[in-house]
């Protein structure tokens, strides 16, 4: 009898613990923070994909006055979110992510062709200390925001997009405040969490050895796609695997 009832005790535990991991693993909210040229609508494609494969995506619009402001956004969402999350930041929003990323609702991170900066850190610190091809940025008028020369926007945004896609990205470009550029990071996310790197190879907009760098630097897992620094939109298809592999990865 004793020996019945601790075989019935053993079995319990560990159907739950089975249950346990697979609940663990059920990592299905993915959260998309947009860097500072190309909104969120331009993560389109990559977000019909993951939404075929069983992901709930929420894109965060961030304002881009500052990175405060930013994170505060990011976090809003992420407060909406039902369950583990995996939170994904392309280009400066590898800068959001990187303090977002600290919500206890986050269980993993990925950046694609991104800044992922350590504690001290800012955009501007980091794309100076390893600088990429000439990026034809602009200011306003005022000395306060940001743009890319939508003439160049294509060669060095999004050189293998289609033309009349590069040309809206252009014409739909965010301006970012340079207060944003120049915020320092505090405590990095992915010294507790699991991360992964998405290296654009023909990145013109940030140094792919760069990317590199700040990926080994963080122990993230690395997948190098031949892409611009639009490789969400460019191949979408690639970008998406890493992102689902990361989910699953993220959950045990």
């Amino acid at each position: 009898m004793h020996k019945h009832l601790t075989f019935i005790a053993a079995l319990a535990f560990a159907t739950a613990g089975i249950a346990f991991a697979a609940e663990a693993a059920a990592v299905k909210n993915i959260v998309i923070v947009h860097g500072a040229l190309a909104d969120g609508s331009s993560w389109r494609k990559a977000t019909e994909t993951l939404e075929k494969r069983g992901f709930n995506v929420t894109i965060v619009q961030e304002p881009l006055t500052s990175l405060d402001d930013d994170v505060a956004a990011t976090k809003r969402v992420l407060d909406l979110q039902e369950g583990p999350t995996l939170l994904v930041g392309h280009s400066y929003g590898g800068m959001v992510i990187t303090e977002a990323g600290n919500n206890p609702g986050v269980v993993g991170l990925v950046y694609v062709a991104a800044f992922q900066p350590d504690k001290g850190e800012s955009l501007l610190s980091l794309a100076s200390s390893k600088p990429a091809g000439s990026m034809d940025i602009k200011e306003t008028k005022d000395g306060k925001y940001l743009y890319l020369d939508p003439g160049a926007f294509a060669a060095d945004f999004a050189a293998d997009l289609p033309k009349a896609e590069s040309d809206f990205l252009a014409k739909s470009q965010v301006f970012a405040a340079k207060q944003a550029f120049a915020a320092k990071i505090g405590e990095p996310a992915w010294r507790t969490k699991p991360s992964w790197s998405i290296i654009a190879t023909e990145d013109h907009a940030i140094n792919p050895d760069l990317e590199r760098d700040m990926a080994k630097r963080a122990g993230s897992e690395v997948t190098e796609i031949k892409a611009s620094h639009a490789v969400f939109a460019s191949q979408p298809e690639k970008v998406a695997e890493v992102i689902e592999k990361a989910a699953s990865k993220a959950g045990r």
